[in-house]
């Protein structure tokens, strides 16, 4: 190939001015015409064709005048192109006996140049682009049908066709220099719809063979490519990216022009383009890393890994497998692992942890444990089978590894998965000999160890060995407070848990109550919380293990700790305190808790750990001791001090638990509304009590604060939505405060005031879906109402299609009250 003779050409023909291309136009069309002309073989042929090359210098005579205008790049490039293609065909015509179909393309060829011309020119004269449009369709017309081959002998005819194609052969060879300069030139100066048929010739042209690796480092045309690359757009990117896989597959020497930084750094931002762009980027990069300078080099490209982890998870497959294998490829550099494990692949750090040296065991597990983990991480971890190695290193290894591996366990056990498959290892028992350990190497790791059995026993499968918790008992007072906390949070996951009746009731019996009571005079606020939170779930299986020691310690955290949550246990513990127990009902009373109790309830709980419903039914519970019906002294007491409106606001609390205490507190005053109201019309000294203030059950003056009066209170309301909701274990509590405005002496007004409030349809919902002695106190409220005619004409109807359902489905206790119940409305009838 004449390729560097041709480039020196085209360094000199770069100065030339606009005006000497076209002289040198002119002058090469001139001697083309001339050689047609005096062409000794089919003459005809050839001066048809010279009468059109003719044609030529005049046009391009007066284009000189349009010098200033005309000399742009598009249109050298187009003129210069229409001169390579004059120089070919006096090149073909010199050949002898050239066949029709030679000729031929010769015209076509110099037509399609001086097409390039017409359309670079559109800003000149429309004379001169109808000169030129005329003379470009005459060459692309041109056709001979005669044929040329000479009829001499056939040793002639064969010798000649020999020459002949070797001729063309060279004029070809020279033919595909030109259009590898023009590649070449277009590479580097061209537009972007040059470079894509510049990329496009090459992609050719290394298809063929037609250029070898001296040319594409003389040119440097690797480097050409990868300039545009970074500057194209996506379009051109791809062409570009496959020109480069074709040259890696054809000239294995371009791998090591593609090896440094800035080349690989120009193809990983590829890996962000689009679908078609990204796959090739991902298949190019997957050859280059056959060198071993690429494997080091790739990795520390800024966001190379991160993006082909997103490629493997992406939906191409191609590129998705060429991603994985690419990632494989790059594992073996511990620090590439480390960028996959923080992009969220985690295979190739799960077998270092499996397979690699004790030091890469150790690395990979102390990057596991400083990482940020969401809970989609821990479950790939967990999936991956992270868990295993990391155990089998903490139980096997030195004290590094053992203390690297249970941290990265920590960062892990946050997921329920994770748990369970921590379970299934047998680390328990292992972290349990670790915390009961007295050599002092392995007191750093107990730590951790304890932190690990926290979230352990969050899982039900840790019950299965009921000792676990007592060995935790009896662990608290031999740790630190940081252990000590850990070990509180696993008792309480523990204990908290429904089927974990028979694991409380062995940690009382083994003495919990006795050994956690001191921790509520510690100053560490964390252990003090975990102690009276674990007191207070003990406690509700156990409150007879309460002393008045006890009592006295839990007051004083009730009136001095500024922790809600501290307080809300408090009196958690405390409503489970039998009220039989008047002793300790005294020193509450001393205590003067109901103030604590109203401020509790109208605190905000946001930024507390204990929930409003526990909040709820801690205090709940503790008024109902407040509220004995036996004792109308501390009745006076608590309403005084506004616990009626506390409660009435309880019943509508989101806690069933909570509702049933309020109503059955509220029940516990109205049974004595009714003797108050009368001793206070006693007292009347001055005229008459106001309208407003008689009571439309109790047809007395009531008062909230001094009778308890449920009407005054407006505690009726939300008691009938109570009954007319879900929670049917709330209804007998309910139904309960409602017989006490069904007492003899006001059975009539409070039988009125019921079905004002639209209580019937809510009792007789009791009576379909409630518990027998709800149903039975329905009854018992009904039979009261329905001893009005008017009540019976409005509702007997509804409810005799409910009483008679239930005398067939119902509890056959209750059939003799429903039979008296049918007979009152008259609708009964014997069968």
């Amino acid at each position: 190939m004449k390729i560097n003779l041709e480039m020196k050409d085209l360094k000199e023909m770069e100065n030339r001015t606009f005006s000497e291309v076209v002289s040198q136009i002119i002058a090469s069309t001139d001697e083309l015409a001339s050689i047609s002309k005096s062409s000794e073989t089919e003459k005809e042929m050839f001066t048809e064709l010279a009468l059109v090359l003719e044609k030529i210098p005049p046009i391009f005579n007066d284009l000189r005048d349009y010098d200033k205008i005309m000399d742009t790049p598009s249109i050298r490039k187009a003129v210069e192109s229409l001169e390579k293609e004059i120089k070919r065909a006096k090149s073909l015509i010199k050949v002898h006996n050239q066949k029709m179909k030679h000729v031929e393309s010769i015209a076509h060829d110099l037509g399609r140049s001086l097409g390039l011309v017409l359309f670079a020119t559109v800003e000149v004269s429309t004379q001169f682009k109808t000169k030129i449009g005329e003379l470009h369709k005459e060459l692309m017309n041109m056709k001979f049908n005669e044929n040329c081959s000479p009829t001499s002998t056939s040793t002639s005819s064969r010798t000649t066709e020999f020459i002949c194609d070797l001729r063309v052969e060279e004029i070809e060879e020279e033919r595909i220099s030109i259009k590898v300069c023009d590649i070449a030139l277009h590479l580097k100066y061209g537009n972007d719809d040059e470079v894509k048929r510049a990329v496009v010739g090459l992609k050719e042209l290394i298809q063929s063979k037609n250029i070898n690796d001296e040319w594409l480092n003389e040119e440097g045309i690797i480097s050409i490519l990868l300039n545009r690359l970074g500057s194209s757009k996506s379009t051109n990117r791809l062409i570009i990216i496959q020109v480069l896989r074709y040259l890696v597959w054809n000239s294995p020497a371009s791998k090591e022009m593609m090896a440094d930084v800035g080349p690989l750094s120009t193809l990983v931002k590829s890996l962000a383009g689009d679908e078609e762009e990204r796959r090739e980027a991902v298949g190019l990069l997957l050859e280059l890393c056959d060198l071993v300078n690429v494997r080091r080099r790739l990795g520390r490209v800024q966001g190379c890994i991160v993006m082909l982890v997103a490629i493997l998870k992406g939906d191409d497959q191609i590129a998705s497998s060429d991603a994985r294998k690419l990632l494989n490829v790059l594992s073996g550099n511990t620090q590439n692992v480390l960028y996959m494990a923080e992009a969220g692949y985690f295979k190739p750090m799960v077998q270092h942890l499996i397979e690699g040296s004790n030091m890469n065991k150790i690395l990979m597990a102390t990057a596991l444990s400083r990482m940020e983990h969401t809970e989609q991480s821990k479950a790939s971890l967990g999936e991956e089978g992270a868990i295993e190695p990391l155990v089998q290193m903490f139980r096997t290894e030195k004290l590094e590894a053992k203390l690297s591996a249970l941290s990265a366990l920590q960062s892990l056990s946050g997921l329920q998965e994770n748990v369970q498959r921590l379970i299934s290892s047998g680390i328990v028992i292992l972290l349990l000999q670790l915390l009961f350990s007295v050599t002092s190497v392995l007191m750093t790791l107990r730590e951790p160890a304890a932190a690990i059995l926290a979230k352990i026993s969050e899982s039900e499968s840790i019950l299965m060995n009921h000792d676990v918790a007592l060995q935790m008992l009896s662990l608290l007072n031999l740790s630190s407070p940081v252990i000590q906390n850990h070990l509180l949070q696993a008792l309480n996951n523990i204990v908290a848990n429904p089927d974990a009746l028979e694991v409380r009731k062995k940690m009382v019996e083994s003495g919990a109550i006795q050994l956690l009571f001191p921790f509520l005079m510690e100053d560490n606020a964390k252990i003090k919380s975990g102690a009276l939170k674990l007191l207070y779930t003990l406690l509700k299986d156990a409150p007879e293990e309460l002393e008045e020691s006890h009592i006295s310690v839990i007051l004083n955290i009730i009136s001095s700790t500024n922790c809600i949550s501290e307080r809300v246990f408090a009196v958690g513990i405390l409503s489970n305190v039998p009220v039989t127990q008047k002793k300790i009902t005294e020193m509450l009373r001393k205590a003067n808790l109901v103030p604590i109790l109203i401020s509790i309830m109208n605190s905000g709980l946001a930024n507390s750990d204990v929930s409003i419903s526990l909040s709820s039914e801690s205090v709940a519970g503790l008024l109902v001791r407040f509220t004995n019906p036996f004792d109308r002294k501390l009745q006076l007491h608590s309403a005084e001090q506004g616990v009626i409106p506390l409660l009435v606001k309880l019943l509508s609390s989101e806690s069933p638990i909570a509702q049933s205490k309020a109503a059955t507190s509220l029940a516990q005053l109205s049974q004595n509304s009714l003797s108050l109201s009368k001793s206070r019309t006693s007292r009347w000294l001055c005229g008459p009590p106001s309208k407003d203030s008689i009571c439309e059950v109790h047809g007395r003056q009531c008062f909230i604060k001094k009778t308890f009066c449920l009407v005054k209170a407006d505690a009726i309301p939300p008691m009938i939505q109570i009954l007319e909701g879900k929670e049917s274990e709330v209804d007998e509590a309910v139904l309960s405060a409602l017989t006490t405005l069904l007492e003899d002496e006001i059975c009539d007004n409070g039988s009125k005031y019921i079905v004002k409030m639209s209580g019937i349809q809510a009792i007789l919902k009791v009576l379909g879906s409630g518990h027998v002695d709800a149903q039975q106190k329905a009854l018992w409220i009904l039979e009261r109402i329905f001893r009005i005619e008017e009540h019976r004409v409005q509702y007997g109807e509804t409810a005799w299609s409910v009483l008679v359902d239930l005398s067939q489905k119902g509890d056959s206790s209750l059939k003799s009250t429903i039979a008296k119940l049918l007979v009152r409305l008259e609708l009964f009838q014997f069968q």
